[in-house]
């Protein structure tokens, strides 16, 4: 038996999976937890696709719960987020990015509530060589994060790393539309 915040954390979980979904153009599934980093974890995955239905960004949450605390973790969970996204090679250029992906982490974070956080984010550039030579070069950022959440709503975590993976993925947030694009304009 789940101890009972583990439990109410869990159900938030399923609603969310189970539920009329965050963003058309996300996906959101459960997957297996790691079973050694936590007495109780939860998982899910998470695929970001363009209109024509290709992958623009993907990520994992894991949900960790150790009933008997742990230094740093408030409230005995401490949740860990990935997220890998494909960039225009400009964008991978600005060295800023780093900074900016970790801003729209932080900012997403804020209405949730959260302590302790740490991470990383990494640009790479893959560059194909041989009988691949014909490939484009392909630019990627990953957003690697751990945080403790400060209240009992889980609900608002998993809408800060849904809403960090589409913004990684170059969708607008929430709310706003991208303009179309013009004849004899830029686009948007």
């Amino acid at each position: 038996m789940n101890p009972p915040a583990f439990q109410r954390a869990l159900d938030t979980l399923r609603e969310i999976l189970e539920g009329p979904g965050i963003r058309p153009e996300l996906d959101l599934e459960d997957m297996p937890a790691p079973r050694n980093l936590a007495p109780y974890a939860a998982a899910m995955s998470g695929t970001v696709y363009r209109d024509d239905d290709t992958e623009a960004a993907m990520g994992r949450l894991i949900v960790l719960y150790d009933p008997d605390g742990r230094g740093g973790w408030t409230n005995g969970f401490r949740v860990v987020a990935y997220i890998r996204a494909d960039l225009e090679p400009d964008i991978a250029a600005d060295e800023l990015i780093g900074s900016v992906a970790w801003s729209w982490l932080l900012e997403a974070l804020e209405p949730a509530g959260y302590a302790g956080v740490s991470g990383t984010i990494t640009r790479a550039v893959s560059e194909s060589f041989g009988d691949k030579s014909d490939e484009p070069s392909a630019t990627e950022l990953e957003l690697r994060a751990s945080w403790s959440p400060t209240g009992d709503d889980l609900a608002a975590h998993v809408t800060a790393w849904c809403e960090v993976m589409c913004t990684t993925a170059g969708l607008p947030p929430t709310g706003v539309a991208a303009l179309p694009d013009r004849p004899g304009g830029t686009g948007g």
